[in-house]
């Protein structure tokens, strides 16, 4: 099956103008609306995880970024694989585009960038992201007609909110305007987002799929997005145990959220202050009786006086 880039006989590849793009309206039964209605739930509450949120408001250390860019790398090494795999498959050849929509390459780009020439070897898959693959190799194995679901969870994405994720992040985190470090969410190879998910989505309703198997594809679908939440939440709890950001003076602050024992004043109700701290060792002092003997009656001599001095 062809993909959207096709290589003219002695030529060089150029861009096809998606002319397979149907013009009739869909049926609330083509499988891109099913897929549409049936995960809007599950789209919502990926939208409102904490980990997304804080990323579209420009809250994502540099070090959860990256930990994310090795949770992407393993999940699209482990869908490209099975795509490969079924990419003379029937109920997948259709949506098979290499050379528009994989990311693996790009991503080793971003690691490469973040972690340098030895990055194989300083990235390992989570456990959440190890969950999603495992998931993916099944299905890519065993049912790739369920392949569907996880190709258009992940592209669709990419070309939508992806690209509003891209420009968060290199803003956010002062990535150069050259784009190294967000080359997963450059598609150099698609022209127009728009009409080619537009020509995604015929390919995936022309496919000769009956009503049971466009509703297990639905059901992957919203799976799919829970392995997403998974990593999100897993990501979520690894940000919260990094170090506070320093500001401008180097001084951490703490907002009130996040690991309370970062604070000193909080950390000395917990017994956690460093004994260095000054809150903590004025506090220790005070506890000591003779050193409250001589407090009260330094107050007093103070109060002494300033009655004196009143009257």
């Amino acid at each position: 099956m062809p993909s959207a880039l096709e290589s003219p006989e002695g030529g060089e590849e150029e861009i096809l103008h998606y002319e397979e793009i149907e013009d009739g309206a869909v049926s609330p039964m083509d499988l891109s609306e099913l897929l549409k209605e049936g995960t809007k739930e599950s789209h919502d509450r990926a939208e409102n995880t904490q980990f997304v949120k804080d990323f579209l408001k420009g809250r994502i250390k540099k070090e959860l970024f990256k930990l994310a860019t090795v949770a992407l790398y393993f999940t699209y090494s482990a869908l490209e694989e099975e795509m490969d795999r079924n990419k003379e498959n029937p109920v997948f050849a259709p949506l098979y585009f290499p050379v528009e929509l994989h990311r693996r390459e790009a991503l080793a780009k971003d690691l490469k960038y973040f972690y340098g020439d030895d990055w194989k070897e300083k990235v390992q898959c989570s456990e959440a992201t190890q969950q999603y693959v495992d998931r993916i190799h099944h299905v890519g194995q065993h049912e790739p007609e369920l392949l569907v679901a996880h190709a258009y969870t992940r592209y669709m994405g990419d070309l939508s909110g992806g690209q509003v994720l891209k420009k968060v992040a290199q803003r956010a985190l002062k990535l150069p305007s050259t784009e190294e470090g967000i080359q997963f969410y450059v598609f150099d190879n698609i022209s127009n987002a728009q009409q080619f998910k537009q020509l995604y989505r015929a390919r995936m309703n022309a496919l000769d799929l009956d009503k049971n198997t466009k509703e297990r594809i639905v059901e992957e679908a919203n799976k799919a997005f829970k392995f997403n939440m998974q990593v999100f939440d897993e990501l979520d709890k690894i940000g919260r145990s990094l170090a506070e950001e320093a500001q401008d003076g180097g001084v951490p602050v703490h907002d009130g959220k996040g690991d309370i024992r970062k604070c000193p004043y909080y950390a000395d109700k917990l017994g956690t202050a460093s004994p260095s701290c000054p809150f903590h060792t004025a506090l220790g002092l005070a506890r000591q009786p003779l050193v409250q003997l001589v407090l009260a009656a330094c107050m007093a001599v103070a109060a002494g006086a300033a009655a004196w001095y009143v009257l």
